[in-house]
């Protein structure tokens, strides 16, 4: 797991009358436990990937209220755990990262909520939007527009987010629909408390097991001719329910102010990051006191005309805080203020960015631009005066840095069983030339930075040999893929694999097996050692499902093994035979092993017993100042220091304290015949009396050898 939550765990199990204090991810589960869920489930994600680490690990309280956990392989079989839903009054709730995750799980989202549902449906989705994002940036509003699904958009306070929660489902059940929530990083990670509510068994879950299945009724399919009916209940039933639910709950709030002729209407999402910058301008304070009246939409998708309208009527002008492009709510607002026959003037995109994170910065812009255009009598200068020499002062230390410090593009980890496979791409393209390379979502898409700068395409998670599906046949030379294990399991054995040996592909796919989901946080997956909730393995095998399907040259190698999968790679890409021919780098990965041993040696050395440390290390008077094992490896620990010999001026590599011994360096030194500078060092704790003697006798031949002090008398580690 990416941590544990033993002890935050605890405080899940809070009731009526106490307090919890946390983040917002704890406080989504809380709430979901105080809503009476039957079932819950999702695909693991940042920035919500931790939603799914605490479920897992809360494995007992869910025991308890008789709640099924269903750790899910992909989005699309999560949106299809909700089908329960469909016919059962049962309560469940999915998640993952959007909006990937989203477009994964599109197909069963769309049959979903043509269907309707009567237990509420929720999808609490990660917004990975904005300058901390690791996805392209869409957002998930025209996927509830699309499907007519509803989309809350929570306040960043923990208090919001658990009614959210809480109304979520009710907005589900009372509207017949499934519920989206959407989730920003910094909501997902938000501190604060709220007063917690006793755990709520459902009526329908494990523990209380339905009789038997619901009467068939062709109405509750997605099939025609039932479709064309669910499309009018969307619109003559569903919303209607959706927005009456929304008017009598408050679940959007009206924020006063005394600037009565002017407005804002934000996302809720947004809201702390506007009051921020109403501060800047001496318009708020940090309280949320505003001068400025808002309308904070906690639920973005439906509208309420009425509510809209109403908010607007006796202001000349309001501003749209809406973040990210197109302005969906922009130009809904805009037609609801014509149909009305209002003529409230309405800014957004133009004063703000039409694209992008809203940062604090973002939104003081607008905000000025807002105030001196609509509200000029208000003196903002002072306040525009220091937010300009804020940013004049940011510029000065840009330039004053400027190009001295070298940039820093995300790598692998140290020791990462995957660096060493690109090494060898490297050393292979050498001799057969330059192949085109499809990348995929994972760890190994950070090969695209410098040094290995691989990788033409990242079409999906699990989807690099289906992109190059294209490719192959255009070209003289075969095509390279490259699939984690769990970009394996989530799409690629199907849409990759699968179609690779119907259509007769003559690619190379290579997958990085390191036992994990590991880019959000070390997940377990189907080919884990011990990966159910029990910690039994499920049986399932990389190697063993691809000879299934029909792969006839598959080849399990050791990733840290540089000489062997140079080679292997060479003959894939240059054998006579034809069809999909498949490697398998196998090598656990480095965070996890290190969490792993460093619990081990803590153990072992209160214990007093006998632990072993690998080390390694550049001889400086050996090393030529090339840095050729720099380039090929890019290992964070491999760095440079000034030559110690006052007649070469070139800096020597060095190894820092940050290596765990992988030995990567040294396989580049020895593939790429490189100098002999490498050396490995053993440091041994608590030493056996054989370890003294062969110490003791090692450092007496050396110093023979050496015609030096004797070094005997050193005292060993752990003396």
């Amino acid at each position: 797991m990416e941590r544990s939550f033993a002890k935050e765990i605890e405080s899940l199990r809070l009731g009526d009358g106490d307090t919890f204090r946390g983040e917002g991810i704890l406080a989504v589960t809380k709430a979901l436990l105080q809503s009476g869920v039957s079932y819950v489930g999702g695909y693991q994600g940042a920035p919500v990937s931790h939603l799914i680490d605490v479920l897992v690990q809360s494995q007992d309280i869910l025991d308890d209220l008789g709640i099924h956990l269903e750790t899910c392989t992909n989005e699309a079989s999560a949106a299809a755990l909700l089908g329960a839903s469909i016919n059962y009054p049962a309560r469940g709730c999915v998640t993952w990262k959007a909006i990937v995750g989203t477009n994964v799980a599109s197909d069963a989202l769309s049959n979903l909520a043509s269907a309707g549902v009567v237990g509420g449906a929720l999808i609490v989705v990660g917004e990975d939007y904005g300058e901390g994002a690791s996805v392209i940036q869409e957002r998930s509003h025209a996927y509830a527009m699309k499907s007519s699904m509803w989309l809350l958009d929570p306040r960043p306070d923990l208090t919001t987010i658990t009614n959210s929660v809480e109304h979520g489902f009710a907005l589900s059940e009372i509207s017949n629909t499934p519920v989206m929530l959407e989730l920003r990083i910094r909501a997902c990670h938000v501190t604060g408390e709220f007063p917690a509510k006793a755990n709520v068994a459902a009526k329908v879950s494990r523990n209380s097991r339905l009789p038997g299945p619901s009467a068939f009724n062709y109405d509750h399919l997605a099939h025609p001719p039932a479709t064309f009916m669910q499309e009018k209940l969307k619109l003559e039933q569903r919303l209607p329910a959706a927005r009456k639910y929304i008017l009598d709950h408050g679940l959007n709030e009206v924020m006063p102010g005394d600037l009565n002729d002017v407005g804002i209407i934000v996302q809720g999402g947004l809201y702390n990051a506007l009051n921020r910058a109403l501060m800047n301008l001496g318009l708020a304070d940090a309280f949320g006191q505003s001068r400025v009246p808002t309308l904070v939409l906690n639920v973005t998708y439906p509208l309420v005309p009425e509510q809209i309208s109403a908010f607007c009527a006796s202001k000349r002008a309001v501003l749209m805080v809406e973040e990210g492009s197109p302005d969906y709510i922009e130009q809904a607002i805009h037609a609801i203020l014509r149909k009305a026959d209002l003529n409230t003037r309405l800014h957004g995109k133009g004063m703000l960015p039409e694209a992008g994170e809203y940062t604090i910065e973002a939104l003081t812009r607008g905000l000025l631009a807002f105030i001196k255009a609509e509200q000029p009598q208000i003196d903002v200068s002072t306040a525009e005066a220091v937010f300009g020499s804020a940013l004049e002062n940011r510029k000065t230390a840009q330039a004053l840095i400027g190009p001295t410090l070298p940039q820093r593009p995300p790598t692998f980890c140290t020791g990462c069983p995957e660096r060493p496979v690109f090494t060898a791409i490297k050393l292979a393209e050498r001799e057969i030339g330059k192949v085109h390379i499809a990348a995929d979502i994972g760890c190994h898409a950070l090969a695209t930075f410098a040094p290995f700068s691989v990788g033409h395409s990242i079409l999906g998670y699990g989807m690099s040999l289906a992109s190059a599906a294209g490719v192959g046949p255009l070209m003289n030379k075969r095509s390279l893929a490259i699939m984690g294990d769990g970009g394996f399991w989530h799409n690629g054995v199907l849409s990759g694999v699968a179609s690779a040996l119907f259509n007769r592909g003559d690619g190379v796919l290579v997958i990085m097996q390191n036992g994990y989901t590991s880019a959000t946080g070390v997940q377990y997956i189907p080919s884990s050692a011990g990966n159910r909730v029990d910690g039994q393995p499920s049986g399932s095998d990389i190697e063993s499902t691809l000879k299934a399907l029909g792969v006839q040259w598959v080849r399990r190698l050791r990733s840290y093994g540089l000489k062997d999968m140079t080679a292997s790679l060479k003959e894939a890409l240059t054998t006579a035979r034809k069809g999909l021919k498949v490697i398998i780098a196998e090598g656990e990965c480095q965070l996890a092993r290190q969490r792993r041993l460093r619990s081990d040696e803590t153990r072992a050395l209160k214990a007093g017993e006998r632990v072993l440390r690998t080390r390694f290390g550049i001889d400086d008077a050996v090393c030529t100042g090339d840095h050729s094992c720099i380039r090929l490896s890019g290992c964070p620990s491999l760095t440079i220091k000034p030559n110690p010999d006052p007649l070469r001026t070139d800096p020597v590599a060095s190894v820092n304290s940050g290596c765990v011994g992988c030995g990567h360096c040294g396989e580049v030194a020895h593939a790429a015949v490189l100098c002999p500078s490498f050396y490995r060092t053993e440091i041994v704790h608590n030493p056996t009396l054989w370890d003294r003697l062969n110490d003791r006798f090692h450092r007496a031949v050396i110093g023979w050898l050496g015609g030096g002090r004797n070094p005997a008398a050193q005292p060993v580690a752990g003396e």
